[in-house]
């Protein structure tokens, strides 16, 4: 009896802990072509960069940056100087030393345009040089505020690739076969009759610099639709699931499974073309389209509730409130003060001058996803019902970029923009960013704006930074170049196995991979002092 109740007290006294051991079978939608961080555009390719790459720093769970591969840094005064000391002993998953040489090689490389790296931009007018083996400098010609964030883009290993030329880059093996430092490394790869890989067995890397992962082992599968993806996942040859539609993810909720949600960086709104279309060069027409929308009406039905308003430019930062007109009547009053009026044949708002008629028609363009069909759909009833004539036009989204976005070919645009810190502003909404090229795709000019936006660049000091993105959004809200609609929230379907995974911020999908290391199914129990 005594030593039963030695046992106990011993037992209570133990501590119980994450260990190694287990494994997550995930399904992603698509096929991985350039697991390279200079590269990677589609989630495929980020997701797999996320786990196999580390930076100088990394985003926590909370979204916060944190020191990866550095061991510290240092920011000069002027914000123009940051100072990265490697940790010591680090090292690929190829066995290789990690020096300041592969910094350099790698920011140098995204530099190159040869390269046609899509980070290059980010870049511009920053030098890095290399002071010790464990030392390096990034020198800009201006204050970034931001800077720091373009730290977590994964180092490449200079040993490997400084011998494949820039005109050759884009065809290397190791494209699909990466050595990188982050908490996973490739073990085996299964290919079709293409050679396309369909599965990445990745195992924990022991060298990891924040440790060695406890899940021992991931098995990352690829499905060319959500359909196939489903099917797997009934199937079980998958365990975890994401970027599927919220329609969807509702019945794949069981006791053996867990929905994680998040705030996800984006936004998604109509951007008017006021050059392509005369009539939303006029103020009330914006508006009053704005007025008729129902933007939680928008997320029960097409988002099945996962997701918040959006009001503004900004996915997480309140906005100037805005009123929800509950009777079109007050649209239509504001329509008719200024000389519109309902044809009474054809059930369209017109307004006449004594050289034209303008007629309240126009098209909506947007990608082939369900979301956003199901979203255009929404809005063309609630606006032909009012009285405008709106045709739907669907792309697919590489056909959308290319012959839609770039060349500024449509009136009005259903689109998301990725936005994960004020600063991205800039590329959105200042006026040098309107040609082909650039992201400002509500053509947006407002030289007021484009002051703040350059001086909200330079502001390093979080209040005050805060108090300059309100300032710009409600600017940008109060021009009404674009119904901002909502932001999505993000979801990933795991297996209640798996603890340790937490999510409040998410940039880009691959973002949920950014902990992973934390994650774990198996525990053991051990004295406190070895804890």
């Amino acid at each position: 009896m005594v030593a039963g109740l030695v046992w106990e007290t011993n037992a209570r006294a133990l501590v119980e802990l994450p260990a190694l051991g287990g494994e997550l079978k995930e399904g992603i939608i698509g096929t991985p072509r350039f697991i390279n961080p200079l590269l990677a555009v589609d989630n495929p390719d980020r997701d797999l960069v996320t786990l196999i790459y580390s930076g100088l720093i990394r985003y926590d769970e909370n979204g916060l940056l944190i020191p990866d591969l550095a061991e510290r840094y240092e920011i000069s005064a002027d914000g123009k100087e940051y100072r990265f000391w490697l940790k010591p002993n680090l090292i690929w998953h190829d066995g290789e030393t990690v020096t300041t040489e592969d910094v350099v090689f790698t920011f140098k490389s995204i530099k190159d345009p040869g390269l046609k790296s899509p980070q290059r931009v980010a870049w511009e007018g920053v030098d890095v040089a290399r002071k010790s083996d464990r030392e390096v400098i990034f020198t800009l010609k201006q204050p970034y505020a931001p800077f720091l964030k373009n730290m977590t883009i994964g180092l490449l290993p200079a040993h490997i690739w400084s011998n494949i030329s820039a005109e050759n880059f884009i065809y290397s093996n190791f494209h699909l076969e990466p050595i990188g430092t982050g908490p996973y490394k490739i073990k085996n790869i299964k290919r079709d009759s293409n050679n396309l890989p369909t599965t990445y067995e990745l195992t924990a890397f022991k060298n990891f610099s924040l440790g060695r992962p406890k899940l021992k082992k991931l098995i990352i599968s690829f499905y060319s639709s959500e359909d196939e993806l489903l099917t797997a996942h009934r199937k079980g040859l998958v365990e975890s699931l994401s970027a599927i539609s919220p329609v969807v993810v509702k019945d794949l909720i069981t006791t053996k499974t867990v929905l994680q949600t998040a705030p996800l960086s984006r936004v998604f709104a109509v951007f008017f073309n006021q050059n392509q279309t005369k009539i939303f060069a006029q103020a009330e027409v914006r508006e009053a389209l704005n007025q008729l929308v129902n933007r939680q009406e928008i997320i029960d039905q097409v988002l099945g509730g996962y997701g918040r308003p959006a009001y503004g430019p900004l996915p997480l930062q309140p906005t100037p409130t805005e009123i929800q007109v509950e009777d079109a009547s007050t649209t239509a009053a504001l329509l008719t003060r200024h000389g519109w009026a309902k044809n009474l044949e054809t059930n369209i708002w017109e307004q006449k001058t004594k050289t034209e008629t303008k007629t309240l028609s126009f098209t909506l363009s947007t990608s082939d996803t369900p979301e956003l069909k199901a979203t255009a759909e929404i809005l063309k009833n609630v606006w032909e019902k009012f009285g405008a004539k709106v045709e739907v036009k669907i792309f697919e989204a590489g056909a959308l970029n290319r012959n839609v976005i770039q060349p500024r070919e449509y009136e009005a645009l259903l689109f998301g923009e990725i936005v994960s810190h004020e600063s991205d502003l800039y590329s959105f909404w200042h006026s040098r960013e309107r040609l082909d090229l650039g992201l400002n795709i509500a053509l947006y000019t407002n030289t007021k704006v484009d002051k703040m936006l350059e001086e909200l660049k330079n502001i390093s000091d979080p209040t005050e930074r805060r108090e300059k993105s309100v300032a710009v959004t409600a600017e940008i809200v109060k021009d009404r170049s674009a119904i901002f609609l909502y932001s999505p929230n993000f979801l990933y379907l795991l297996p209640s196995t798996i603890k340790g995974a937490v999510f409040k911020l998410i940039n880009t999908p691959a973002d949920r991979f950014s902990n992973i290391y934390y994650w774990f199914i198996n525990t053991e129990k051990i004295w406190p002092i070895f804890q």
